[in-house]
């Protein structure tokens, strides 16, 4: 069954136009235009500052909305928050637009912050054009949203502008929050930062890659857990990083698209993003970030210092690989929206036989499941079956050697993320 499975990821990337360079750029140039979106800067300016970003960013979401019959929903949430990076408090605010599916408690999540900042991260007032840092992702959502909104999907998509990512990823902290209080489904987050340059420190340029980063241990396990995931030997297929490895196969399927670099850590080494609030209540979440970072232009003042240009400036960004970014991203949220929920409760027995049961609990919706299994000693998955009950013995495959994992599919073909199978859970 699994030669089955190119065709789909094709015909998926193939299911909408490209994403526009010249649409990306537009929307970078609007953003950069509000001179800084320092979290704490003026909410009441029309023309400057984090307030009239957000506005702008809601009024985006609404206009896509026009264009499909009302078909997303505009919610700004906020809360205020005190910290190091803001000692007398400043309310943050979320900017959402909401696709509802078929299934409304079930979500898909594509999400970047809007907001920039210079050298010093107190600094309120000065030009904080964030280019790449993080207009780019915001103008990746917005087309992510444009695209996907000609459709609608079984799960609901939740397009996310964060603010307040600078002073402690707390625009993602609130959204994460909320979907545990409204008793969201989360299958899967896409956190899109600094995805918008090929030229990176000392003028290495990179233009066929994107970073992918997802956690192996889960942040949300306890420590009984973790030990269990280790007799397990499930450290590379958590559900994150079981996001990341689709994320790996669909950028495979899209023509002239960019090579996904699987970068086995929850971010960049010692640095964080706005996925880790997701992580930390258990939600599949992954980073997006470019191949060659430019830390010249990253948190900078604006100025040439010895021949060099500081600063997160439109210059730096290359809009066309941009694109590319987005087309993985909008083929992975329609694959993952188009499919049911992943399968909980896996298992797999087979202590002193050649064979394996696998088993695991039924996702409502689901028109079959598919089981994939691998040696232990590989890392993508090898062998498939395609089965609509619940459980299957796989002959001649001893457990000590393999591992499996269990996927459910729509009666279209589309594929959930894979739920690697453990030990039976005692109740």
């Amino acid at each position: 069954m699994s030669i089955l499975v190119a065709p789909l990821l094709l015909a998926a990337a193939a299911a909408y136009p490209a994403p526009s360079p010249a649409r990306l750029e537009a929307d970078v140039t609007t953003m950069v235009g509000f001179g800084t979106r320092h979290t704490a800067s003026t909410t009441t300016d029309p023309k400057r500052g984090i307030g009239a970003a957000r506005t702008w960013a809601a009024d985006r979401f609404n206009a896509i909305s026009a264009t499909c019959g009302g078909c997303i929903t505009v919610d700004r949430i906020s809360r205020r928050f005190t910290g190091p990076r803001a000692p007398t408090g400043v309310v943050v605010e979320d900017v959402l637009g909401i696709q509802k599916g078929r299934d409304p408690n079930r979500v898909v999540i594509v999400g970047a912050h809007i907001d920039s900042r210079v050298t010093d991260v107190m600094n309120v007032t000065s030009d904080a054009p964030g280019a790449n840092d993080n207009a780019s992702g915001v103008a990746l959502v917005l087309e992510a949203a444009r695209l996907l909104s000609r459709r609608q999907f079984d799960a609901t998509i939740v397009y996310a502008v964060f603010s307040g990512e600078e002073q402690g990823l707390w625009g993602a902290e609130l959204l994460a929050d909320t979907a545990k209080a409204r008793g969201w489904q989360v299958s899967a987050m896409l956190n899109n930062d600094i995805v918008g340059n090929t030229v990176g420190q000392g003028g290495v340029r990179v233009a066929d890659k994107v970073r992918v980063f997802s956690e192996g241990i889960r942040a949300s396990e306890d420590l009984v857990a973790q030990q269990g995931r280790r007799a397990e030997g499930g450290e590379d297929d958590g559900p994150s990083r079981a996001l990341a490895k689709a994320i790996d196969g669909i950028a495979r399927g899209i023509p002239g698209g960019l090579d996904v670099m699987l970068d086995r850590r929850p971010d960049r080494f010692g640095r964080g993003g706005d996925h880790e609030p997701f992580l930390k209540l258990g939600y599949p979440a992954v980073r997006f970030s470019v191949a060659a970072e430019n830390w010249d232009r990253q948190h900078q003042d604006l100025r040439p210092e010895k021949g060099v240009v500081y600063g997160d400036t439109i210059a730096g960004m290359d809009f066309p690989y941009l694109a590319k970014v987005t087309a993985i991203n909008v083929a992975t949220l329609s694959r993952i929206a188009s499919a049911p929920a992943a399968p909980e409760d896996v298992s797999i027995a087979g202590a002193l036989s050649r064979d394996t049961t696998v088993k695991w609990t039924a996702v409502p919706g689901a028109a079959g499941y598919r089981v994939r299994w691998r040696r232990n000693d590989a890392q993508n998955w090898a062998k498939t079956r395609d089965v609509t009950g619940t459980e299957t013995v796989l002959t001649q495959v001893p457990v000590d050697d393999n591992f499996v994992g269990v996927s459910a599919l729509s009666a279209a073909g589309a594929e959930s993320l894979v739920s690697f199978a453990g030990r039976e859970r005692r109740r």
